[in-house]
């Protein structure tokens, strides 16, 4: 009979025959298949202590990728059966037994593997006896077929493809109407003993601009440095540019306001004196405004500079989102700002250097309609990132004044909301409604069978590990016969007024049991919880409830980790693989994300049902998950989706974080009806939501729908300004919305 060759492991030491034991991190195997007459082989695993969650990597001819990764089912003496033919490249098998590594000092994990091949299922069952305690096969057509990832290109080449991308654009773009000229913009750079040199290229790049309506006002804050005051007096007269001066220095903001009193255009942006634009930036924001007309407000990606503007990286931004706003300053640059509300506003405000640009946002954006926020994702600002730079020198100080502005936007009956630090240090958590005295009620809804050990768990955290007074816990069970779940039911009821277990013996339909609990449900808001969570910090439910304090919010989810601490769900990505995606799947846990999101709280278009919370509000409006289309999978998604376009935003929060022990409880998928079942689903998010070609307004169009991890790609076209738009009502399969029961109305 023959075998693959094990071509290499790593964190793994054997000691036996067919013993291994854990010694390192990321522990795995690697194994070169062949030419055999076996058509299935099955890799066993035998525990010599706690239960392994193991996962397989297949490759295709492009190495170990994470979309080419399957988390396989947990189990203390579990065998993973593959068909090895009829995928095209498939070479090399990655079987990682487990992720954890429980350190030197601890009793190592040990287990026993053994390869096992032959023609078909059964004669694998046959060899295998009763001694298993399951045979799970498994399908890798899927993950097979995930698209090679495109070649990364170096930042500088990059750069010069988007251009290229700009260059071809300009083609479609409508040629300017010679009786409705493109409007003057104004552009505001505040300076003082900037150097030439880097005034050249910002000057150079508004002159090399195919587009004329700009006018440039340099503001200069009594400058001192005789090169500074020379060029300056050398470009004062020439046409478009015009110099004002402060007698004394009076710092950024006064110097900005100076020239947003002169400003003349109907669009202000602000620039650093040490940055500039990219060619062909005002060609397509002059497409944006005549393509917005009732746009207030537009901001642009950014290229990350060196010193000499040479491209580093980019700033690749989600729609405009002011849930993420509150965490950090994503928009930044460049930014255009209509002249009239700017100058209401009185312009940037003292006190707030290093995040003034910061609090004028927070300032100017409170109030306008999400239609009237545009993003145009292209890289039109160079932003030059060096020591000399203000936010660089005295990043404390910026970090304090960007939370005084925070806790001023924020403020509730006249005080300021407290704000801290994110799960990094330098951006943001505001605290909402910090004087709650009273926290409304919750109905926490969890689909469970048989499970014991599973649910016994989550029910101590809730009752033990949770900080929240007011809940209530309804348990919808499919027909347990456990007896041991049976007799945690009766002490449960016993010992808690608040928990209560609805019963029908039925087959397993997520939709169907927590519609059942939410039908149940009394509290002023939902939650559907997994009974595989496990209870990481006790505060985790009143950030979830605090999140519904967000103007629109009708859904909010957490952050969930694998026990091996790897991300499970930092949120969903609609459109991912033609379908919805976890974006950052099986990511270290401290992955930070482009911008640091996953670090702050962010408005995301689906969260997962495995902990989502939902507002009384948002289930009277959006009904009941379908019971039909999306029995088991994607449901969440679907609602989500439907949730939007019934204008209610849904919140993903890092800062409620639980282990996740994915699809502990459910069985086997590997059946034929599961299979059919699962295309069926896949196929009605398809058809119902488009996605596969979703353009998911948290995303960037710069990134790759085929990666777990968002990787830059260059698209066919350049990608059109956008705003967070509410999708279109969806007709088919959707769900009247329900009354209220006279207790909660």
């Amino acid at each position: 009979m023959f075998a693959p060759v094990m071509k290499g492991h790593k964190g793994l030491a054997r000691v036996g025959a067919s013993q291994w034991s854990v010694c390192e991190a990321d522990p795995h195997f690697i194994f070169k298949l062949g030419p055999w007459p076996a058509r299935y082989i099955a890799i066993e695993i035998i525990s010599n202590g706690p239960e392994f969650e193991p996962h397989l990597y297949i490759d295709t001819g492009h190495g170990f990728r994470p979309e080419q990764m399957l988390p396989l089912p947990p189990a203390r003496h579990g065998v993973y059966a593959f068909r090895t033919g009829g995928i095209k490249g498939f070479r090399r098998v990655r079987f990682d037994p487990c992720e954890e590594y429980s350190g030197a000092d601890a009793e190592p994990d040990s287990f026993i593997l053994n390869i096992l091949t032959a023609r078909s299922p059964a004669s694998l069952r046959r060899q295998l006896g009763t001694a298993a305690g399951g045979l799970h096969l498994i399908e890798l057509d899927e993950l097979a077929k995930a698209p090679p990832p495109p070649p990364q290109l170096p930042p500088e080449e990059h750069f010069r493809a988007v251009l290229q991308l700009a260059e071809a654009g300009l083609a479609h773009l409508e040629p300017p109407d010679e009786a409705l000229p493109a409007p003057l913009l104004s552009f505001v750079v505040p300076l003082h003993d900037t150097p030439p040199a880097f005034l050249d290229a910002l000057l150079n790049s508004l002159r090399s601009q195919r587009a004329r309506n700009w006018e440039l006002l340099l503001c200069d804050d009594a400058s001192s440095n005789r090169a500074t005051l020379a060029w300056l007096e050398r470009v004062g007269e020439q046409p478009q540019i015009r110099i004002l001066r402060n007698p004394h220095n009076l710092g950024i903001a006064a110097a900005t306001n100076l020239g947003l009193a002169a400003a003349r255009g109907d669009w202000v942006g602000l620039i650093d004196h040490d940055d500039a634009l990219a060619p062909l930036a005002l060609d397509y924001l002059n497409e944006t405004i005549r393509r917005h007309p009732d746009a207030q407000f537009i901001y642009t990606d950014e290229t990350i500079a060196d010193a000499r503007l040479k491209p580093m990286g980019y700033f690749f931004k989600p729609a405009y989102d002011p849930v993420l706003l509150s965490g950090v300053n994503y928009i930044n640059h460049l930014s255009l700002y209509r002249r009239q509300r700017l100058q209401a506003l009185g312009g940037l405000s003292a006190g707030f250097d290093g995040s003034q640009d910061y609090e004028l946002l927070l300032r100017y954006l409170s109030g306008l309609p999400r239609q009237a926020v545009i993003h145009l994702p292209y890289p039109a600002y160079l932003w030059r990132r060096h020591r000399a730079s203000y936010s660089t020198a005295f990043t404390a100080t910026a970090i304090s004044h960007a939370r005084r502005a925070l806790a001023g936007h924020y403020a509730s009956d006249g005080a300021d909301a407290p704000v801290g630090p994110a799960l990094v240090p330098d951006l943001h958590r505001v605290e909402l409604s910090p004087d709650r005295r009273v926290w409304p009620g919750v109905s926490i809804v969890i689909p469970n069978r048989d499970s014991p050990a599973l649910i016994g768990r989550l029910l101590a955290d809730l009752y033990q590990r949770t900080d929240y007074a007011d809940f209530e816990i309804i348990i919808v069970d499919n027909g347990s016969t456990n007896a041991q779940t049976l007799a945690l039911y009766e002490t449960m009821r016993r010992q808690h007024g608040n928990f209560r277990t609805l019963m029908t013996v039925e087959p397993f339909n997520f939709s169907r049991q927590v519609n059942r609990g939410m039908r149940d449900a009394r509290g002023q808001a939902i939650l559907l919880l997994n009974n595989d969570i496990e209870i990481a910090a006790a505060d985790w439910l009143k950030e979830m409830v605090s999140c519904l304090d967000y103007p629109e919010t009708g859904i909010v989810g957490a952050r969930l980790l694998y026990p091996s601490g790897r991300l499970q769900h930092a949120g969903v990505i609609v459109g991912l693989g033609g379908l919805a995606g976890h974006w950052y799947a099986n990511a270290a846990q401290d992955a930070s994300g482009p911008m640091n999101r996953l670090k702050v709280r962010q408005t995301l278009s689906a969260v997962t049902g495995a902990c989502m919370l939902i507002s009384r509000q948002c289930y009277a409006r959006v009904g009941e998950f379908d019971e039909t289309a999306f029995a088991i999978a994607y449901n969440d998604v679907d609602y989500c989706l439907r949730a939007a376009a019934a204008g209610l935003r849904t919140i993903w929060t890092p800062f409620a974080t639980l282990i996740h022990h994915e699809s502990a409880s459910r069985g086997s998928d590997e059946t034929k009806a599961n299979r059919e079942r699962f295309q069926r689903e896949k196929e009605a998010l398809r058809q119902r939501h488009r996605t596969d070609v979703f353009e998911d307004p948290a995303y960037s169009p710069w990134y790759s729908r085929h990666s777990a991890a968002p990787r830059e790609i260059l698209p066919p076209n350049l990608p059109s300004a956008r705003f967070w738009a509410t999708p279109p009502t969806i007709a088919a399969g959707s769900h009247a919305s329900l009354p209220l029961k006279a207790d909660q109305a």
